[in-house]
């Protein structure tokens, strides 16, 4: 294997000593939900204007204070993280705060029903620049509002699984069945290829079922905060035109009644390793839902849960070690062959729309990207990893669409009694198939849809197992 290019600046070192003082918390949130109507509601190939809201979207933080170290983990109901607009609100929030942005944690839901903003804010496109004042402003007075509700606090965490709604949606098909790609090869997998029994040979990888808790109680031990993390994509059966925080936000709807949560508490569904899952049950025929319904079934089961691993906790902790690790590593973009790049100028020199018809599923919008990633200025990228310690807790952010087996890996090479893997955190850069799934093909691999050198995964692997160590 080649050496893979891999420059880390160590941006923070930060671990408390191993007394803490008494913890502190706090929690808040902001709403987030568009005012301005139509906006695109990004995450498909074709676009999906929002006339209006169904359900508020949230910016959830979480702030926790040892008596040395701040730390802050927000959850924001997204589809991705802007990496500008998170950098610039974590700014805000560090000036009136104190706490080091590198202590900061923002993560993306991943709802494909939300609105995204104008990275830049001079962008040609006024409501989405109006959004990115919105969401400027809600994630930094989340983070500041919950710094300003600091209270003594005790911890702890536990994790459930949920099994059967979690499924692998890459997979082998049978002899015969597998279409061309928009490259015009063929892969040995393919992502969401219906659920026919006559198609369908077996799952490309496996799942990460456990639904992962840290749970928050004041001093009279009443629920402070709940922050979860599931490793599912979104789970989507809303109509065209409706923003809707998905099951995410009707997570965090339904924690304050399972707990008997009173004013002020924040409950939060976080996107674990959800690069290669999805909620169809493949090879199972499941009954027609109405729009809304399947997301309120996720979110009951993902709750019911999320209140049984919280009665597993022994016992909450109040004098836990926190403490945070900050990498910056350069990773390669991808550029095209030089035959792929004649592949994709031929197919966009094809204008008559029934030739246009012939060609594979996506081909021409594909074209455009192998263009778009030849004629990209830069040769690398920074992507931002980050590990946060809270007891024996370990919280591993990772700024892109992670796989299922690379969220086990981490946890099965972690240092720490508990490991949440969070994924589409501090920035997002497309997907991170492993190595071995970039040789079986598939959507998440295809230039345009992967963005980065094809070792990419075991880099970031390879750095947060680091991270833990040294915070260990």
């Amino acid at each position: 294997m080649r050496p893979p290019i891999l420059a880390c600046l160590l941006v923070v070192s930060t671990v408390a000593e191993l007394s803490a003082a008494p913890l502190k918390a706090g929690a808040a949130a902001a709403d987030i939900t568009p005012k301005e109507f139509p906006m695109n509601m990004p995450g498909g190939f074709n676009a999906n204007l929002a006339t209006t809201a169904h359900d508020p979207l949230n910016a959830r933080a979480l702030v926790l204070d040892d008596g040395k170290t701040q730390v802050v983990w927000v959850v924001i109901d997204n589809l991705g993280v802007p990496k500008k607009v998170v950098a610039e609100a974590k700014e805000l929030a560090a000036k009136a705060t104190g706490i080091p942005v590198e202590h900061m944690l923002v993560s993306g839901t991943h709802t494909h029903s939300g609105v995204n903003p104008a990275d830049e804010p001079s962008a040609a496109d006024a409501k989405a620049v109006a959004y990115r004042q919105v969401m400027l402003e809600g994630i930094s007075q989340a983070i500041i509002r919950a710094h300003a509700s600091l209270r003594p606090a005790a911890v702890g965490a536990a994790a459930r699984p949920l099994t059967h709604e979690v499924f692998n949606r890459r997979w082998y098909l049978k002899p015969g069945k597998m279409p061309p790609n928009p490259f015009g090869e063929y892969d040995q997998v393919k992502m969401n290829p219906g659920t026919s029994p006559e198609v369908l040979d077996r799952p490309a990888g496996p799942t990460d079922p456990d639904i992962s808790v840290l749970s928050v109680v004041d001093a009279k031990r009443k629920p402070l905060a709940l922050f979860a993390n599931y490793s599912l994509h979104y789970v989507g059966g809303t109509p065209a035109g409706q923003v809707s925080a998905d099951y995410y936000g009707e997570f965090a709807r339904l924690m304050p009644s399972r707990l008997g949560a009173g004013e002020g508490f924040v409950a939060a569904m976080s996107n674990g390793t959800s690069g290669d899952i999805n909620n169809v049950p493949f090879l199972v025929g499941r009954p027609p839902r109405a729009p809304f319904e399947q997301i309120r079934i996720v979110a009951g089961e993902a709750a019911d849960v999320a209140w049984q691993a919280v009665r597993d906790i022994p016992k909450h902790q109040n004098n836990v070690v926190l403490g945070v690790r900050q990498r910056l590593v350069t990773l390669k973009y991808r550029k095209p062959t030089k035959e792929q790049l004649l592949y994709a100028q031929a197919i966009l020199a094809i204008k008559d729309k029934e030739a246009i018809a012939r060609l594979p599923r996506l081909a021409q919008d594909y074209a455009a990207r192998t263009l778009s990633a030849a004629n990209r200025p830069e040769e690398t990228v920074d992507v931002i990893l980050q590990t946060i310690r809270v007891g024996d807790v370990v919280l591993c952010a990772v700024p892109f669409e992670t796989f299922a087996e690379t969220g086990l890996e981490l946890k099965q090479k972690s240092p720490f009694g508990r490991t949440i893997v969070i994924g589409i955190a501090n920035g997002k850069h497309g997907y991170l198939p492993t190595p071995r799934h970039h040789e079986l093909g598939g959507y998440e691999t295809w230039l345009g849809t992967n963005q980065v050198q094809k070792d990419a995964s075991e880099i970031v692997v390879r750095n947060l197992v680091e991270m833990m160590g040294e915070m260990k």
